[in-house]
């Protein structure tokens, strides 16, 4: 009964030349700003939190250095890695957001009107027949 209306849909849908879309300048303008984003992000993540595991696996004495009561460095790198994902992830919330939904928003309401054109014109046709 559900599968009905998700079959009839993907039916509708298969008029899209997905790989024309793929290589428009839309889409790739999209990428290549997903991607410039993502990409040097990572790395820079990658990178710290390789530091703070080699760090811990390896400079003992500094990460058991003290900085206040019972807290050492260690704890608060620790500490400082979970902060640095919820930063990261409220940049990249503002960034998608700001730079990536208007463009994938325009590439939708393109294929999407491309495709009702298709669809009309094909509704049209059986009307004709």
């Amino acid at each position: 009964m559900g599968n009905e209306a998700l079959s009839a849909e993907r039916s509708a849908r298969s008029d899209i030349d997905y790989r024309a879309v793929q290589q428009s300048p839309e889409f790739q303008k999209l990428r290549r700003t997903h991607r410039s984003f993502v990409f040097p992000v990572l790395g820079v993540c990658l990178l710290w939190y390789v530091a703070y595991v080699l760090l811990a696996g390896y400079a003992h004495d500094f990460m058991s250095t003290p900085v206040f009561g019972s807290v050492n460095v260690g704890i608060l790198l620790g500490l400082a890695q979970v902060v640095t994902t919820f930063a990261v992830t409220t940049w990249y919330v503002h960034f998608a957001n700001k730079r990536l939904d208007p463009l994938s928003a325009d590439l939708r309401d393109e294929l999407e009107t491309t495709e009702l054109e298709a669809t009309g014109a094909a509704s049209v046709a059986e009307v004709n027949r």
